[in-house]
């Protein structure tokens, strides 16, 4: 009878929610892998630049790091080209084709050297007359030409931005896109710039209708290799968690745009920082990073195991903040599978490490409950930690203290449970 009664509630919970983005049944965790744009650019500069330019040696190259260096095991599987990658015109027969002089073996040949080492390749279109980087576009007459050319050349993600188009045509195009991609019988992911480019938000931006037909989407600004900008990011995101955070889940996420950690422009404590934030918010971890001459600090928050593991929950809930401190300590939670859970400590201070002290309790954690805590860089681990219990992290400047909690003595009712929701949007906790 429980099993009945199980099953039909599964589905009535499976008509009340949105369909699979696509109905593709893919990214039903957030994307892993490497994207071109943000350390590469629109550099086509290959007789002054060969090593840095947007070549199929470029990706040939990042396609041999991601498969020998051990980030494909971890989960970075896919080799995404961004804009600059196409011939000026297309062809007689108007399909899009690879610049003959940087991808002289055509993108079908790179698409099979991806696979072949267990990889998957991503590219680059605009829903306009031209791409950002004023390239050939696709227009609306052109969206299921360059679906299926997409398909033919094995191409397994598209990223399709706006430029030079309207709103008019973004409202038609973006969805022709998603039923030309699905009609190819090609698994595809979908990743939309359309909500970016109509502000991000309601009314403009009809997130029902995103999820069903987009796998992810970039709500807000490019990411450019600052702290800065990083914190611009999170500051937009996190001000507007209520509308976004209960959009995303499997086959359907925001984007807060790319990892820049391996870079120039972040300290290692504002690295780990990033990491840590982009994996409470359930968001793709795509590096942009030249990964043939990455860090070994770098390398090693990227392919920290525990902290994939906890962006890869198969529940795929975004995190929220929970805490925003006069101190300039603020705390991010996102609910996780069998239970279990991960909090985030953050400080944009820029002083010197501060000694937060809360307790569980205090983050609605529910009472009389037990757990284990493992910190998610250092591995070190609490045991025994009560609900009601004090405890004090010590949080560097513009760092993290990260945390996964599991329950070792459960409560009647744990708040995952119910709605498998973050605290709800009337939780607006500042402590003075």
């Amino acid at each position: 009878m429980g099993s009945v009664v199980l099953n039909g509630l599964a589905l009535a919970l499976a008509l009340a929610l949105p369909s699979v983005a696509l109905d593709n049944g893919l990214a039903l965790t957030p994307p892993m892998g490497w994207l071109a744009w943000e350390r590469f650019r629109c550099n086509v500069n290959c007789q002054q630049d060969p090593h840095n330019c947007i070549s199929e040696k470029l990706f040939f190259e990042m396609a041999d790091r991601l498969a020998e260096d051990g980030w494909r095991e971890l989960g970075y599987k896919y080799i995404n080209i961004d804009d600059c990658w196409s011939a000026k015109h297309r062809d007689a027969s108007g399909r899009l084709l690879s610049d003959p002089e940087r991808f002289p073996s055509g993108i079908k040949a790179l698409a099979d050297y991806v696979h072949a080492r267990g990889l998957k390749l991503g590219i680059y279109g605009d829903l306009g007359t031209l791409t950002c980087g004023g390239y050939p576009g696709t227009t609306l007459d052109h969206v299921k030409l360059d679906a299926q050319t997409f398909a033919e050349w094995g191409v397994d993600m598209l990223k399709l931005d706006g430029c030079y188009s309207s709103a008019e045509e973004q409202a038609e195009g973006y969805p022709e896109m998603a039923k030309a991609l699905n009609a190819t019988g090609r698994p595809i992911v979908y990743s939309c710039s359309w909500p970016a480019y109509q502000g991000g938000l309601p009314p403009k931006v009809n997130y029902t209708i995103l999820a069903e037909i987009c796998n992810l989407w970039r709500n807000y600004d490019d990411i450019e290799d600052s702290w800065d900008s990083v914190l611009s990011i999170l500051d937009w995101f996190f001000a507007n968690q209520d509308v976004l955070q209960p959009v995303a889940g499997p086959g359907h996420w925001n984007d807060p745009d790319m990892l820049i950690i391996g870079n120039f422009g972040l300290s290692y404590e504002q690295s780990r920082s990033q990491m840590a934030l982009w994996t409470v918010m359930a968001a793709p971890l795509l590096m942009s990073t030249d990964l043939r001459t990455i860090s070994p600090s770098a390398k090693e928050i990227l392919q920290n195991r525990l902290m994939i593991r906890i962006n890869q929950d198969p529940l795929g809930i975004q995190g929220r903040r929970i805490v925003k401190e006069k101190s300039h300590i603020e705390v991010f939670l996102r609910p996780l599978s069998q239970a279990a859970s991960t909090l985030v400590f953050f400080s944009r201070r820029t002083d010197m490490p501060f000694f937060y002290t809360t307790s569980l309790a205090k983050l609605q954690f529910p009472e009389d409950a037990m757990y284990e805590v493992q910190d998610v860089y250092s591995g070190k681990i609490i045991s025994g930690l009560k609900t009601g219990d004090n405890f004090t992290v010590v949080i560097n400047p513009s760092g993290v203290v990260m945390w996964y909690l599991y329950p070792t003595a459960h409560p009647e009712q744990p708040w995952h449970v119910a709605g498998q929701q973050a605290p709800s949007k009337d939780f607006h906790t500042v402590l003075l």
